[in-house]
């Protein structure tokens, strides 16, 4: 299949959930955010509140899609991980299964090393997942099926709208 569609489950976001909240936890970070590489925000967990999360994700896409043209520069495929070093806090960016980036805000209550060794575990679970996703899309594109069933438009509809 070329590239369907990704819809998210509900069954496959609660699992998601789960698995960054359980990271969030493990690497005693502030904030986990998941976003897609297009710089949708997919989910957040923790102090989440705190943040823009449309601005948030928006520039880690873009500073995903930076560091890759630097990445091709130097004839590497791209960077998988970012590390950010702030004054008191930093962040942890890693792309999860090629799909999606996740990003680790911590302070010095945790490590990088300790969130380095979460992410890893997070990032295969969370590619199992998001592997199961681009499964039951595939399986959908194939049977022909739709998760937005729409009945036939007519120009007359569309006239209708506008009156």
């Amino acid at each position: 299949m070329a590239n369907p569609q990704m819809v998210m489950y509900d069954e496959e976001f609660k699992q998601i959930n789960v698995v960054i909240e359980k990271l969030l936890r493990e690497a005693n970070a502030k904030v986990i955010f998941l976003v897609d590489k297009n710089g949708q925000l997919i989910s957040g967990v923790g102090e989440v509140e705190r943040f823009d999360t449309t601005s948030l994700a928006s520039l880690t896409a873009g500073n995903i899609a930076a560091t890759g043209g630097l990445a091709k520069l130097i004839g590497e495929k791209e960077f998988s991980i970012l590390f950010h070093e702030g004054e008191k806090d930093n962040l942890h960016i890693s792309i999860v299964g090629g799909r999606v980036i996740l990003v680790v805000l911590f302070d010095s209550r945790s490590s990088l090393g300790l969130v380095r060794l979460r992410v890893k575990k997070a990032s295969d679970e969370l590619t199992t997942i998001f592997n199961r996703l681009l499964e039951k899309a595939e399986e959908k594109e194939k049977s022909g099926e739709t998760d937005f069933p729409f009945a036939e438009i007519t120009d007359d509809d569309i006239d209708n709208l506008f009156s």
